[in-house]
């Protein structure tokens, strides 16, 4: 069961008990290792996994199960879309939906390593993908242009990212009013590189997205989760973080 934890209420109430006394200083929320342009916006009360390679199997093995194609088909994609991959990795996404969103499409390849981004700019130069860019982002940022994208693709990379109330936050104007985000994932604990799906749906709601629907066992593993934009994007200070109860 996910319930709304109220941090920021608990640890006022306990400073003001404690106000003077040097034990206290430990109920402040460290603060020096987060980005800070996080701050502002609640911590995951959850682990994060962490990311530790761009490719889970090889891209031929993916196409034997008709992965890409499922994925695409679930989530509508269709001709003349404009489309990002956050989290693109070696691109195996990114290069399949620009073939399906064809000429008068585009598809935006986003991902927070340097490196890997650098890959995939010169498979897309090679390959002579003239719909694709590439964007590097941060991790509470994913720095996409406002009201852009018919769908935002985030394929089994959801539990690997550390900021997800502000990376939710920065990722809302991004999305066209009809827009939606496709998010991929397993149904096990985060540490566990999955997102219980009542986990996801209440950070995603948190900020004020709405929850589509979910399809289950795909060819992609796990499940699908879409979400479109709410009534409204949640004021950062007003964000209650979602914790699994134990």
């Amino acid at each position: 069961m996910i319930q709304p934890r109220r941090r920021a209420v608990l640890c006022a109430a306990l400073l003001a008990v404690c106000t003077g006394l040097s034990a206290c200083d430990s109920l402040s929320q460290p603060r020096s290792d987060r980005p800070e342009t996080a701050r502002n916006f609640p911590r995951a009360d959850r682990p994060v996994a962490p990311i530790i390679s761009t490719r889970w199997s090889t891209e031929e093995d993916r196409d034997r199960v008709n992965e890409a194609n499922d994925i695409m088909n679930l989530a509508g994609i269709k001709p003349g879309m404009t489309v990002a991959d956050i989290g693109a990795g070696e691109g195996y996404y990114t290069v399949r939906l620009a073939k399906r969103v064809g000429a008068r499409g585009r598809v935006l390849a986003q991902d927070i390593i340097a490196e890997v981004i650098d890959q995939l700019g010169r498979r897309v130069t090679k390959e002579n993908w003239a719909n694709v860019s590439v964007k590097l982002g941060s991790e509470d940022d994913p720095k996409l242009p406002e009201a852009s994208f018919d769908r935002v693709f985030m394929i089994h990379m959801y539990h690997e990212i550390s900021e997800p109330y502000a990376f939710l936050w920065r990722l809302y104007p991004a999305l066209k009013p009809d827009g939606e985000i496709i998010v991929v994932d397993t149904d096990r604990p985060t540490g566990q590189h999955g997102t219980p799906p009542l986990l996801l749906r209440c950070e995603f709601e948190a900020i004020g997205f709405r929850f589509v629907g979910l399809t289950a066992r795909t060819a992609a593993g796990g499940y699908l989760a879409r979400f479109t934009p709410g009534r409204k994007r949640v004021d950062p200070s007003e964000i209650v973080a979602c914790r699994v109860k134990r």
